[in-house]
């Protein structure tokens, strides 16, 4: 591609301040040049509006690629599924003969797993290799990524405005459940089973054909399948997607009025869309990124809000399973191989050995046992500890198994939703629950279940828990099992029905129902996958609480750099920005450097904010009014006359500051403490008769609501005076009201943060990434590099959480650090101002 010399102007929407040319300015030179630049623009809202011309204006760079959209993706999806269950029935009467095949319920068929071969052990099958002939031609094009669903919303917006908005191709990308417009599956709330349901319904689609060319034989279950999963309405999803500019909400909008799955519409428009719009979870996810389609290769990736990035690809290849998942995998997969071995290959059942072997001795090395109940196995030695990869197979006996062939059978061979498959299968039958129950001591009478619904539960009832409460009463009889799974699954539904009543069940029932709810085996496939990375890039965490089902195995991620290396390989340019990037090194030298990337090719470029410096006062605070010393450690912040000292400060700032006061605490626990104590003492109802106060919740639905009522609260209190003079917002470090949400104008007229969000150093996982930091990283101006994450973690939830104030030029506000430790974090403020006392209590 021929380097092209920066246009004189770029077309913003306004007049631009010259920091932001400069942006623009250094910003197309690192795109041209092919570098990876590091971008900090912390000035508020206008920070999207630049961020978003920058992509515009490269689309200059785009090829004039004429459209064109094969089929060739929605076969690789839609035909998967349905050439399986072909190799299935090959197999099987290649193997098991017809006599044997008979002996299988039609609905049971589709279970059975393909003859398997790995790589080692043959060549692509001729006819199913993938022609990269018929495979779409993808543009030139920005990928473009942030965190969180409303910020993509709001950068699409901005896109709709600009001089672009009605020539680019833009699509937007997102989860099913943002995406799917499926009422029935909508209903399930939770992701994973969202997904495990969309799944299962496009199988059942597959198979449609198929049973209507078994008509002579017997006929099978009606089964759900999604009205909005079909191809031609899918295309014309596409098609509109690319011709106008849609955020999420339209593109869900579009969806419904046109009878077509915006998840998979979306995805087909990918080739053709000049700029991508995605979370950078999908991105940053090589699985996700090549299920979707996506592909890096020679293009433009930027990644806004990066401030928490590695965090971010440390959290998204980690991976944990508690023993009741790894007891229930086993469960289920050793009895789907009892009742299908006679039907399976040699190859199959050598892997599906395999699989349960591992989740034997995983399930051992918690010390328990995988043929009793998880929740009744107590654990002798309780406690936490951390293993190396290669130690943990060892201790656990697994070392001399191939965990690179094995994830890729559990890839290629499907077989958790084989298992999953089950489940829904049992979920057909629902509108025969009342018959069975009322014919099920009948059935226990004579030894048999003969309805003819019965069939579909039969599937089902060597699938359920069978941990009925002590170990021998895991091994009965057959038809005592098929009894008891039967009963299970009535109960089962029962609660389901019953879950809109009160809860009777205990906490830790609750939770193991959840996790039965959806497929344990594709929890434990991540955890498999995990443990393919290198010995020295994680480690693995044995987590032994009071019972086996209540511990748990997880994976913790030490290098990022290794999951990242291939996004700057690949793309043409990568940009991370964000409003507060300081310390940039981390990001340089943990990420950048380690990833393969050559110091050269790294730019790095800040601009300062645009806000006057009479516009904002920082204030390091170290003594409250009655010359109490402000120190917030965790063995001096539960002391009554330290949460007494923070309540004095707010209520003195309360009766000078107008609008809204933010007030961050470090955690929810202590927020709730000093809540708690305030409420005691009398001072809350103090602070209440000067400024309504809120509370952060816990839940995301309820964010929302409470800053509607906030921002109306203030609006009302400076419309009509009075002596109430605003509101006060008690908010959590790292919560929801940190990051994301734009306190302007009266919203935050003072942000306080009551002590310095220090990390818990007692915290197995971070002296673990302290260890690995100081064995691999260098010094850095003479401190450790253990020592300099503890600082940085802290400083960049502090700067996250201040940074909610003061959002365009005209806007002002004041800044309190309410702890005689934050002078350490002065570097971070422009002009700070330090002081030992304020004003004094007024009672």
């Amino acid at each position: 591609m021929e380097s092209a010399a920066a246009p004189s102007r770029f077309p913003f929407p306004f007049a631009p301040y010259r920091i932001q040319e400069q942006f623009m300015e250094a910003l197309y030179g690192a795109l041209e040049a092919g570098r990876v630049g590091i971008f900090e623009s912390p000035t508020g809202t206008e920070e999207q509006i630049r961020r978003k011309k920058r992509e515009d204006r490269l689309e200059k760079i785009q090829h004039n690629v004429q459209l064109k959209y094969a089929a060739k993706r929605k076969r690789c999806e839609e035909d998967e599924a349905k050439r399986l269950l072909q190799l299935s029935k090959e197999a099987l009467s290649q193997g098991a003969g017809e006599g044997a095949l008979d002996q299988l319920d039609h609905n049971e068929e589709e279970l059975i797993l393909a003859e398997y071969e790995s790589d080692d052990e043959k060549k692509m099958v001729s006819g199913l290799e993938e022609d990269d002939d018929l495979e779409e031609e993808h543009v030139t094009k920005i990928y473009y990524c942030s965190r969180t669903h409303s910020q993509l919303s709001q950068f699409v917006h901005e896109v709709q405005k600009s001089p672009f908005g009605k020539n680019i191709r833009l699509v937007s990308l997102g989860s099913r459940q943002n995406l799917c417009v499926n009422e029935e599956v909508r209903r399930l709330g939770a992701l994973q089973l969202i997904n495990d349901r969309c799944m299962e319904m496009q199988k059942n689609k597959h198979e449609k054909k198929s049973n209507e060319e078994n008509e002579g034989k017997k006929r099978r279950m009606s089964r759900a399948i999604c009205p909005f999963y079909s191809f031609e309405q899918m295309q014309f999803l596409r098609d509109e997607v690319l011709v106008e500019v849609k955020d999420i909400e339209q593109l869900v909008s579009l969806g419904r009025e046109t009878k077509a799955c915006p998840y998979y519409g979306s995805r087909f428009a990918i080739p053709a869309a000049q700029l991508v719009v995605l979370p950078y979870q999908m991105l940053l996810h090589e699985p996700t990124r090549n299920a979707a389609g996506i592909k890096l290769k020679d293009q433009v990736v930027i990644i806004d809000e990066a401030h928490n990035l590695i965090d971010t690809i440390t959290c998204i290849h980690s991976a944990e399973v508690s023993g009741s998942q790894l007891c229930c995998a086993h469960s289920q997969l050793s009895q789907y191989m009892e009742r299908y071995r006679k039907h399976l290959k040699a190859k199959n059942l050598m892997y599906i050995k395999q699989i349960l072997y591992l989740l034997e001795q995983f399930v051992a090395m918690l010390g328990g046992n995988v043929n009793q109940n998880p929740g009744c196995q107590a654990v002798s030695q309780t406690g936490t500890v951390l293993k190396s990869i290669n130690d943990f197979l060892f201790q656990s006996q697994t070392d001399n198994i191939n965990l690179f062939k094995v994830q890729r059978y559990c890839e290629k061979s499907l077989i958790s939703r084989k298992v999953l498959a089950l489940r829904f299968c049992g979920q057909q039958c629902s509108n025969a629950v009342s018959h069975l129950q009322f014919e099920t001591e009948d059935a226990a009478a004579d030894g048999s279940l003969s309805s003819p619904s019965c069939s579909a539960n039969e599937l089902l009832l060597g699938f359920v828990e069978r941990y009925g409460g002590t170990a021998s009463a895991v091994k009965t009889s057959k038809e005592n099992q098929k009894l008891a799974g039967l009963q299970d699954f009535l109960l089962t539904l029962q609660q389901g029905s019953d879950k809109e009543g009160t809860p009777q069940s205990l906490p830790v029932e609750a939770e193991h129902d959840q996790l039965r709810t959806s497929s344990p085996l594709m929890q434990i496939e991540g955890f498999l996958s995990a443990l393919t990375n290198a010995n020295q890039d994680g480690r693995v965490i044995l987590n032994r609480q009071g019972t086996v089902g209540q511990s748990s195995l997880k994976f913790l991620l030490l290098n990022p750099a290794v999951h990242f290396a291939k996004v700057v390989e690949e793309c043409r340019a990568v940009i991370i920005a964000g409003g507060t990037m300081q310390p940039v090194a981390d990001f340089r030298e943990q990420l950048l450097c380690r990833a393969g990337v050559d110091p050269a090719r790294i730019v790095e470029f800040s601009c300062g904010h645009v806000i006057p410096p009479e516009n904002i006062l920082p204030i390091i605070l170290c003594s409250g009014p009655s010359n109490q010393q402000l120190e917030f450690t965790y063995q001096t912040r539960d002391l009554p006359q330290m949460m007494d000292e923070t309540g004095r400060i707010l209520y003195n700032l309360c009766n000078v500051i107008p609008g809204g006061v933010v007030c961050f605490f470090p955690s929810y626990e202590y927020e709730k403490q000093v809540y708690g104590h305030w409420e005691k003492t009398g001072l809350l109802s103090r602070l209440a008769a000067k400024k309504k106060i809120f509370q952060e919740p816990k839940k995301a639905n309820q964010v929302e609501q409470v800053l509607v009522e906030y921002a109306k609260c203030i609006k009302c209190c400076s419309q009509t005076g009075g002596q109430m003079t605003g509101a006060l917002l008690l908010s959590v470090v790292g919560g929801k009201m940190s990051e994301g949400i734009n306190f302007s104008d009266d919203l935050g007229r003072c942000v306080i943060m009551v002590g310095m969000p220090y990390p818990n150093i007692r915290s197995p996982e971070l002296q673990e990434k302290m260890t690995w930091l100081d064995k691999t990283m260098p010094r850095a101006a003479g401190q450790a590099p253990s020592r300099v994450l503890i600082e940085n973690l802290c400083m960049k939830a502090v700067n996250q959480s201040i940074g909610r104030a003061i959002r365009h030029q005209k806007d002002f506000a004041s800044i309190l650090l309410l702890d005689h430790s934050s002078i350490e974090a002065s570097w971070m403020l422009c002009d700070v101002e330090r002081t030992d006392g304020i004003c004094h209590y007024e009672d």
